[in-house]
């Protein structure tokens, strides 16, 4: 039996996004773990690829889906299609600051399915990167399975836990399963507004103090406008600029993880990944859309 190619796996659900502005509509393609997954191959010069996990139909739409994917640098290879359900659709408008609003049809997608016959998609894996959206769409003892196989699995584990509440049964389930997904974490890439708002952190000491009490050390606590703060208190916060020009505030953290992560696998300092990371948010945030044109975010 061959052994499987190493890969680095970033798994989750990605969408149809139907973009609205003017009058506009526009069709592509997004998801938190995809979006990072693009950002992440673009600026990463190793050997080891990035791929994508995920579980897509076999409608045109899904085709078309496979065929943008594949043509920003991300794998295929791990992608399952499943033979009667279809990906799901989000629509995105934004307001005069930025900020955005998702309206979604998702709850029969077909990454709802992802792992159901097993964990063979992260077969080869170096790295894993998912979210707590990649957990919230599987039922709860998928999630359980996941989790004990990461936790076993050689490979690096990255997480964000990108809390959204829609998705979720309860806030109790979603507080026990990215508690527990903190704990079996090697870089974390949380967003201090998520952690807030599912843990009830009275504030951004007690939402690092409570990371850093899972054991947690590598990574950054993304915090909008302030910029990130390294989760190794030993690491001083490199000054960095603020964003001059806020367009549309999507894909900020994603693109903010593949460029972190990219410069963790290439070996850089903590401080160089941070700066490296906050500036491709920056760039990410003048721009409408979640995926920049490729000349504007590739590594040169």
């Amino acid at each position: 039996m061959t052994a499987p190619h190493p890969f680095i796996a970033c798994v989750g659900e990605a969408m149809v996004e139907l973009n609205i502005a003017h009058r506009a509509q526009q069709i592509g393609f997004a998801g938190d773990t995809l979006n990072t997954a693009i950002y992440l191959a673009r600026n990463l010069r190793t050997a080891t690829p990035v791929g994508f996990v995920s579980v897509v139909g076999q409608d045109p739409l899904s085709q078309a889906m496979q065929a943008f994917i594949a043509a920003e640098g991300v794998g295929t290879d791990a992608l399952r299609q499943h033979p009667d359900r279809l990906p799901g659709i989000y629509s995105i408008a934004t307001d005069a600051a930025g900020e955005r609003r998702f309206d979604y049809w998702r709850d029969q997608s077909a990454a709802r399915c992802l792992f159901e016959d097993g964990f063979d998609q992260l077969s080869g894996a170096t790295m894993i990167y998912l979210s707590g959206i990649t957990l919230a769409i599987l039922p709860q003892a998928r999630r359980l399975a996941l989790l004990d196989h990461l936790a076993a699995h050689p490979a690096q584990i990255a997480f964000d836990s990108n809390y959204r509440p829609r998705l979720w049964e309860d806030r109790a389930t979603a507080q026990a399963m990215i508690e527990a997904a903190w704990r079996i974490t090697d870089i974390a890439l949380p967003s201090l507004d998520d952690e807030m708002a599912l843990f009830g952190d009275q504030d951004e000491a007690a939402t690092l103090a409570r990371l850093r009490g899972y054991g947690l050390r590598q990574g950054a606590l993304k915090r909008g406008a302030l910029g990130p703060a390294p989760l190794d208190p030993a690491i001083e916060p490199p000054a960095l600029p603020a964003a001059s020009k806020v367009v549309d505030t999507t894909a900020a953290g994603d693109s903010f993880n593949g460029a972190y992560l990219a410069a963790v696998l290439q070996g850089e300092t903590a401080t160089s990944a941070l700066r490296r990371a906050h500036d491709m948010a920056i760039k990410v945030i003048a721009h409408p859309g979640a995926i920049l044109p490729r000349a504007e975010t590739t590594a040169s």
